[in-house]
């Protein structure tokens, strides 16, 4: 038996629609954070209902809108997720070093995981060279995407854990020609 978990983060208020679409064929989504709209988390529909979300450091009742405080502070920092064949712990990554979260840092916070989830950078990262794996999404909205939307899914049995990349490409802006006279 396996498990397919979508991994997504830093939406900021807007998830991509293909992304939302890949969820809807996975048992489990994973928002690693910067989440900064509830309806981001309402769309996500995967086929257990199951959604794991934690804090970002752009997730406070502030900056989410007035009626969603409740929702805002009821995101815990830290969440985990059993899966066939180990543990996935998830965060946001900015308390691992504000610019650039340290791997070997969020390592050594959870060595009991076989997967450690983060976001913060909205930069795409599958570090699987050592356990724990550290994997970051990159960005599922539309701000600061580096190329496009992206998100990645993990494939999760008590034998083999997979993980697919996905990115989905700003469309082309159209440039206007403006003519000399």
């Amino acid at each position: 038996m396996s498990v397919t978990v979508a991994i997504l983060s830093d939406t900021h208020a807007e998830l991509h629609p293909e992304i939302e679409a890949l969820v809807r064929q996975c048992d489990i989504a994973i928002h690693a954070g910067d989440i900064c709209d509830g309806n981001v988390l309402d769309a996500l529909h995967p086929k257990t209902g199951q959604v794991i979300a934690v804090a970002g450091n752009n997730d406070h009742p502030k900056l989410w809108p007035e009626d969603q405080a409740e929702q805002v502070e009821a995101l815990p920092h830290i969440a985990a997720l059993e899966l066939p064949g180990g543990l996935v712990k998830v965060e946001h990554g900015h308390r691992h070093d504000m610019m650039s979260p340290d791997h070997e840092d969020l390592r050594m916070a959870h060595p009991e995981a076989r997967l450690v989830v983060y976001g913060h950078t909205h930069k795409k990262v599958i570090d699987d060279y050592k356990m724990p794996w550290v994997v970051n999404p990159g960005a599922a909205g539309a701000t600061r995407t580096r190329g496009g939307a992206s998100c990645l899914i993990l494939t999760a049995s008590q034998a083999l854990w997979r993980i697919d990349s996905y990115r989905f490409p700003e469309p082309a802006q159209k440039v206007e020609a403006v003519s000399a006279a």
